[in-house]
């Protein structure tokens, strides 16, 4: 991809995301209905692998406006190496990917002298088609998915909290992280009205958590308003 193709993906993606913004919706805490689009990360239908990154966003935002009732996505040629087809007319959504290789002159070159080779980022742009907008496809990739449960779903959030390794205090009318003490607090459960909020804040701060030095050691100096302080925020 051209350094000019690149740059209008990038503006694309967040072009499309400002819009969102602007329109009072958040992409990444807009509730649905469950029973429509469970709440669960996007997947490729034909390989399992969960998207990550600003594909997620793309996705359920995709998701969203359409009404589209599951988050699994193929690639058109995935939806006929399975036996179906995209319906005709049907817009896809488009999602990145992002990684890093060595050119073959590169690594010749990097051996000779002895040396690590250096490597050339690259980003691609694929569409793919929710299920939803795909025909004649296998029962066993259509067939919906069923929810997880609640209780589940919350055990599943105290295993990350207590396996995070992390000094977890609950208490007090404020939430945040100390990277000092290494120390997260929030305030009691009874404090949220509605209970999965006190979830949302608990892992948001454990987000946070991350960056420690002990950990994956992020800027985290920055101050209410400044650019660290809002790309640590993004993070969590």
């Amino acid at each position: 991809m051209s350094t000019t193709e690149r740059q209008s993906l990038y503006a694309e993606v967040t072009s499309r995301i400002i819009a969102e913004l602007e329109a009072g919706r958040l992409p990444w805490v807009q509730p649905w209905d469950a029973s429509r689009c469970p709440c669960t990360l996007p997947h490729n239908a034909g390989s399992g692998r969960t998207y990550s990154g600003i594909n997620v966003l793309m996705l359920w935002t995709s998701a969203i406006e359409q009404g589209f009732s599951s988050q699994r996505w193929l690639t058109y040629r995935q939806a006929e190496a399975a036996g179906g087809h995209v319906r005709r007319g049907e817009k896809g959504t488009v999602v990145c990917y992002a990684d890093r290789f060595t050119p073959r002159e590169e690594a010749a070159k990097a051996r000779d002298e002895a040396r690590e080779a250096r490597t050339v980022a690259f980003l691609k742009r694929f569409t793919v088609f929710n299920l939803d907008q795909c025909e004649d496809l296998p029962e066993d990739m259509v067939i919906p998915m069923a929810p997880i449960a609640p209780e589940l779903a919350i055990a599943g959030a105290d295993r990350v909290i207590q396996g995070s390794g992390v000094t977890f205090r609950i208490g007090g009318g404020e939430a945040f992280y100390s990277p000092t003490h290494d120390v997260v607090q929030v305030p009691p459960q009874a404090a949220f009205p509605e209970p999965i909020n006190w979830f949302r804040t608990a892992l948001h701060e454990l987000g946070h958590a991350t960056g420690h030095k002990s950990r994956l050691d992020r800027d985290q100096t920055g101050k209410f308003g400044s650019a660290p302080y809002a790309k640590e925020e993004l993070v969590a």
